[in-house]
């Protein structure tokens, strides 16, 4: 028998039982029953549900969200933190002389390093899980498990560009400022996930930007002076990003076929 995709019904229930998890991490855990541990069990049960609803669909491991284990992802894994922790401290660097950011502290001091050497594993965990999480929802999802054939590159990018957006629910009342900064972020990380053809290399640059705001915060300590020239910054440095990862040589074979499971009955 060949190859056949999972029946829809399948993926939009898949969707909602992500999405219930995702949201409710910081809307029930966080906001409503203030709980620390709640949010974070959420957002790690939103990765781990992940797994079997990926294998639901057809796919082997983290498959349906195109997040696989060919050295290749994990090179643009790599790829992603570093242009991230380059593009973070630039970013704060230019704030500063433009007068968006102001020193708070002495730069690279001893104690920052000693400080952020304690913090390293939970601030690498605690950044690691709801980038993850919310790759998986607004790209990965959208990417492979929706079954959505994407004839044209930018059509994907604007889309999930889009709904990473409006998936910062608590976040939109901010105003127009902060949708295009998270909207250029979006851009980014959904560019690299269409030029790699796995997740990971999204994961890199999102994942990447959260931890380097906790491991500056230690080393380059600065307060935001401009909010509005801050959102501005990083849309910017966020639309540079993306147009480093376009220039960045394609693999050979951006999906893996390999990952799928035996045909599925509806």
């Amino acid at each position: 028998m060949g190859k056949r995709e999972a029946p829809r019904w399948r993926a939009i229930a898949v969707f909602a039982v992500l999405f219930v998890l995702y949201q409710s991490a910081e809307g029930v855990g966080q906001r409503l029953l203030h709980s620390d541990a709640l949010q974070a069990a959420l957002m790690i049960g939103c990765v781990a549900a992940a797994w079997p609803l990926s294998r639901w669909l057809g796919w082997r491991g983290y498959g349906a969200y195109a997040l696989d284990r060919r050295s290749s992802s994990l090179a643009w894994l790599g790829f992603g933190l570093a242009v991230a922790l380059i593009a973070n401290a630039l970013a704060i660097l230019v704030g500063e002389r433009l007068g968006v950011y102001a020193p708070s502290g002495p730069a690279l001091s001893v104690d920052g390093f000693h400080a952020l050497a304690a913090a390293l594993p939970m601030l690498a965990l605690s950044t690691f899980v709801p980038s993850i999480a919310e790759d998986i929802l607004a790209r990965g999802f959208w990417y492979r498990a929706a079954g959505i054939h994407w004839r044209r590159g930018y059509l994907f990018v604007a889309f999930s560009a889009g709904y990473f957006l409006l998936n910062h629910v608590y976040r939109l009342g901010r105003g127009p400022g902060e949708w295009l900064m998270i909207l250029c972020m979006g851009i980014a990380y959904a560019t690299a996930l269409c030029r790699a053809g796995t997740l990971w290399a999204a994961v890199g640059l999102h994942w990447g930007w959260n931890f380097a705001n906790g491991v500056f915060g230690m080393l380059l300590p600065a307060d935001t002076l401009d909010v509005a020239g801050s959102r501005w910054l990083i849309a910017g440095v966020h639309l540079l990003v993306a147009l480093l990862v376009v220039a960045v040589p394609p693999p050979s074979r951006v999906v893996d076929e390999g990952q799928r499971l035996r045909p599925l009955r509806g």
